[in-house]
């Protein structure tokens, strides 16, 4: 079929896509209408972390398809329960909230936050609502998860903007300080910034912060909508620093591609009651099966060691890329990982690697100076070797 057959204009424009139809993924590999293949270094932005259409995703949809897709939230199902014990019981968090996506799950933890201000109010009885995130933080398209963002601009696309949301600098523990006022709820940010460019926050920042909030009476939240799920090495990313925040949130590779987020918390921070969160499809059997799936694989003996291992290997051939090119060099945790470019060249790279022939190569240039890789968790040092080439020869003809 030609993609001129496609009428995409019913599809309402939302962002900028090349002539392409995908129609089949196996691992690393997306297959378009044509039959073209690529290698995806994407993973639907970190979402795919077992790879496109895993046996253990497939067997669990067409198992639980065949038993129960969706009771309503009214009741308690099998699935949903089975998965928040799996979550509870390797982490520091004693409660779960199964929600559709990371966006939503972060509208929770910001209501479950300030719910919880409204509970322990300040000095003067007032309830405690500000939440300072950081700059060029990303958590999500709804309008207060945009008014949390750092993002540049997004103080203005959709003004005004939801209040109570202060920026701070990320890894400047000084610049989170001077906000906290006698309203400040918490504080909330992502252990490595995805859309900014792959900044992790260091580990003597995130337990200088824990420290932070706890002296202040205030609660920490970690968006792990990205680097969640084995996605930097540990289960969770909160992990590398060696603290227990009070609030997290989860989405991407917890669903292995299918809709499925969630907010977990610890017992004292549960405070929603009855009516105060919901959502029609909110952890309904046939997601919460394939969350089942995906996380038992993520916990089997020796993968999380494989993504570490595979994670040093990668950006060990990013460097090694770096300076052959005379590139800026590399960064980030386990498998979510940035090439510096060191000049404005990444949509280019991004657009020539795609058209490449045979099979094409699929990148991410959240900005222009860089690249970034969200491969399958359980990519092989064959297929890194495989992209790197594949880039190495990109940026050899548009002579870097």
């Amino acid at each position: 079929m030609e993609f001129s057959q496609y009428d995409v204009n019913n599809l309402m424009y939302i962002t900028n896509r090349p002539p392409i139809v995908c129609v089949e993924g196996q691992g690393m590999w997306l297959t378009d209408h044509t039959g073209k293949r690529y290698l995806d270094y994407l993973q639907g932005w970190a979402v795919n972390c077992l790879g496109h259409s895993p046996q253990c995703i497939q067997d669990a949809l067409v198992s639980q398809s065949k038993k129960l897709i969706n009771p309503s939230p009214a009741f308690y199902n099998e699935p949903s329960i089975a998965l928040a014990t799996l979550l509870t019981d390797n982490s520091c968090f004693d409660r779960v909230f199964f929600a559709n996506s990371g966006a939503e799950a972060n509208e929770g933890a910001f209501k479950l936050a300030r719910k919880w201000g409204r509970i322990n109010k300040n000095a003067a009885g007032e309830n405690r609502y500000e939440i300072i995130t950081f700059d060029h933080s990303f958590h999500g398209r709804t309008i207060a998860a945009m008014s949390a963002s750092g993002k540049a601009g997004w103080d203005t696309i959709y003004a005004p903007q939801v209040p109570g949301f202060l920026k701070a600098h990320l890894n400047d523990i000084a610049s989170v300080e001077k906000l906290i006022t006698d309203k400040t709820v918490g504080v909330m940010l992502e252990p490595v910034q995805g859309e900014a460019g792959v900044l992790p926050a260091t580990r003597e920042f995130m337990q200088a912060l824990r420290a932070l909030t706890k002296k202040h009476n205030i609660l920490l939240i970690v968006d792990e909508v990205q680097t969640g799920m084995a996605r930097c090495g540990e289960m969770f990313a909160y992990q590398l620093s060696g603290i227990e925040p009070d609030i997290m949130t989860l989405g991407k590779g917890i669903g292995g591609g299918v809709p499925l987020a969630a907010m977990l918390c610890r017992e004292e921070i549960a405070c929603f009651e009855a009516g105060d969160q919901g959502g029609t499809y909110n952890g309904n059997p046939l997601m919460t099966a394939v969350g089942i799936a995906v996380t038992e694989a993520l916990l089997a003996p020796g993968f999380l060691q494989s993504v570490k291992d595979n994670g040093a290997y990668l950006g060990r051939e990013l460097t090694k890329l770096s300076d052959k090119h005379g590139l800026a060099g590399e960064r980030g945790e386990g498998l979510l990982r940035a090439l510096k470019l060191g000049k404005d060249i990444g949509p280019q790279i991004v657009e020539k690697a795609r058209d490449l022939q045979p099979f094409g190569l699929l990148l991410n240039s959240p900005r222009p100076d860089l690249l970034r890789f969200m491969p399958a968790l359980n990519v092989t040092t064959e297929e890194i070797d495989q992209m790197i080439a594949l880039l190495s020869g990109v940026l050899t003809d548009l002579g870097s």
